[in-house]
Formats: C-alpha cells, sequence, structure tokens
C-alpha cells in the first residue's frame, strides 16, 4: 500500500506537469505496472499496489476543468477493458484444450465436483445477503440506494452474482509449477472447475435475470433519481450563479452579458432536470430548446460536409498532413462543444 501510494503521488505530479491528455493516458497506464512490479520484487502484495495507486489518482487528479482528459481517459480505458476482458477469456478457452486432456478419464467426477462449487458460490450468496440486506435496513441505512428495500430485490441482487473476467484471472494466475519444479496439483480441475462456474452463472443467471426482474416487479426508483438530478442542477446552478455576482462585482459586466449568461446557465439546469423552473419557465426553455435543436442539426450537415472536405484534401499531394490533422482536429473539438 505504501509503495502505491508513493507512486500514485508521484503520477500525480508528472500528470500535472504534462499537461497533454494523451500523455497524461499513458502515465495512468504505466504508474499501476510500476505499481505491481516494484511490490512484488519487495514481497509485497502487487494488487494492493495498483489498487492503492489506482485510487490515489483518482481521488487526487479530478480537475474539473480538464473536459477533454476525461473523454480521453474514459474512452481509453474502456477499449483497454473490452480488449482485456476478450484476452481473458480466449486465454482459458485456450486451456481448455490442455484441461479436457487432463480430466478426461475422470470427466464425470469433475463435473460433479463443478456442480458443487456452482452450488455453493450461488447458495452462499444467498445465505449471506438475507441477514445483510436485513441488517442493513434495521441499522437505519435504508435510504441508501445500494441496500435493498424488500425480499424481492434482495433476490434480485443474489441471482445477479455472475461471475466473470476476475474470476478467468484467478484461475490463470495459478502457476503451472510448484516451488520444488513438480506440476503445480490440480490446477486443469482448478481451472475446469472456475470455468464452469463462469459458464454456469453467465448463461443461466445472466439469460434469465430479466424475466426474474419482470416476474417480481421490481423496478427502478426513478423518482429518487429525478429528485437527486435536481439537487445536483440546483447546486451547480447556484455556484455558477455565485461565481458570476462574484466576477460582475471585480469586473463590472455588462447588464445583457449577465444576463445572457444567467439564461444559459438556467437552460444548462432544466436540460439536467426540468423541475428546477416553474411552467412558464419551462415552456420558454423548450421553445428555445426547439430551436437550438433545429440548428444543432444544420449545423451538424454543415460541421459533417467541413470534416469531409478537410479529409478529401489528404488525397492532395501537396497537403501537409500534419497541418490536415490539425484542421480536422479543431474541427471535430468545435464539433464535441
Amino acid at each position: 500500500m505504501l509503495v502505491g501510494l508513493a507512486l500514485g503521488w508521484l503520477g500525480g505530479r508528472l500528470m500535472a506537469l504534462l499537461g497533454d491528455a494523451t500523455l497524461q493516458v499513458g502515465l495512468s497506464l504505466l504508474v499501476p505496472f510500476a505499481a505491481y512490479a516494484l511490490a512484488d520484487e519487495w514481497r509485497g502484495s502487487g494488487v494492493l499496489a495498483v489498487l492503492t495507486s489506482a485510487f490515489y489518482l483518482s481521488d487526487r487528479m479530478a480537475d474539473a476543468d480538464d473536459v477533454f482528459g476525461r473523454f480521453a481517459s474514459t474512452t481509453f480505458w474502456q477499449v483497454v477493458d473490452t480488449l482485456v476482458t476478450g484476452v481473458a477469456f480466449g486465454l482459458i478457452g485456450l486451456e481448455l484444450h490442455a484441461v479436457f486432456g487432463t480430466v478426461h478419464g475422470r470427466l464425470v467426477t469433475v463435473l460433479g465436483w463443478s456442480a458443487a462449487v456452482v452450488a455453493v458460490v450461488v447458495l452462499v450468496r444467498l445465505l449471506w445477503l438475507l441477514p445483510a440486506a436485513w441488517l442493513a435496513r434495521k441499522v437505519g441505512r435504508g435510504g441508501d440506494t445500494e441496500v435493498p428495500l424488500s425480499w424481492r430485490e434482495t433476490v434480485v441482487m443474489w441471482w445477479a452474482g455472475m461471475r466473470g473476467v476476475a474470476s478467468v484471472a484467478l484461475a490463470l494466475a495459478i502457476p503451472l509449477q510448484a516451488d520444488d519444479g513438480t506440476p503445480f496439483p490440480q490446477r486443469a480441475v482448478i481451472v475446469f472447475v472456475a470455468f464452469a462456474v463462469i459458464l454456469t452463472t453467465l448463461i443461466a443467471q445472466g439469460l434469465t435475470l430479466p424475466w426474474l426482474v419482470t416476474r417480481l416487479g421490481v423496478k427502478a426508483d426513478t423518482a429518487a433519481e429525478r429528485e437527486l438530478e435536481k439537487r445536483l442542477a440546483l447546486r451547480a446552478a447556484k455556484a455558477a450563479k455565485r461565481r458570476l455576482r462574484e466576477i460582475d462585482e471585480a469586473e463590472e459586466l455588462p447588464e445583457d452579458v449577465v444576463e445572457v449568461l444567467n439564461r444559459r446557465m438556467l437552460d444548462l439546469g432544466l436540460r439536467i432536470s426540468p423541475e428546477v423552473a416553474d411552467e412558464e419557465r419551462r415552456e420558454a426553455f423548450e421553445q428555445r430548446a426547439r430551436r437550438v435543436r433545429l440548428m444543432r442539426r444544420v449545423q451538424a450537415e454543415m460541421m459533417s460536409a467541413a470534416r469531409q472536405a478537410v479529409l478529401e484534401a489528404r488525397r492532395d499531394p501537396s497537403a501537409d498532413p500534419v497541418v490536415v490533422s490539425r484542421v480536422l482536429r479543431q474541427l471535430d473539438a468545435r464539433s464535441l462543444r
């Protein structure tokens, strides 16, 4: 944990110095590897080092103004997550070739063990959730969105306990040999059982979960979500207006500028949660919103034509590809705004 904290602090300092979103994302990929390698070299837990550095960076590097950095980071890690999941399942698929050869003579026995482990994995989750949910409601945490409000929600949470890439990674992390050089005992069986648990829970529980939710009549608490959106929209609007007043007092902004900025902030709050304003303001906002949607649709067509023209310029031998890419990036940024 100390290694992860130290490298997280160092990574945060370096990211602040770099400034560029591409370099920051690249560094965020390297820091966990460095934390794992260093902690493992010192006979510590590489997993705890990675978790600590990740928690530190996510908490300390939350720059409210780094919009493009968040877009770039979110997109990058979504791609990485998809690739890691695919590679992990691909690896265990390759492992099964050797596993089936190892357990061929006792396949029925191993299938019985797998069924027993699946039953334990599923039932232990239920035996834990029932008293835990009851206790959470009794001690006054019923308002917490993570606490099931009824036995129906508890059952849904129980049935939603599918196993996936984490179980795959744990099974594949078992070494091929023990310290004395002999084959790791029962490794093939462990991998087979892990695959059976993953396959059973993903197919049986995953495919039947929507049916179970419908059957039990469990629905999302949309009223609570709307109320939270309203509170957050009001909080954001108050902060923006407070800052506008501070700037107006310091710089004496023109009245028309203050009026326009106030209206824009109100429109933003209404987009987040229409309940923040009265009926008259909501109707006026809807009229402006329809006009804005029309302008955005036409502007999107115009920007698409502009980007297409710049892309076609790449075929021109006299065009500098660096300049073309820079202009295209500016058009993309404008379209994003």
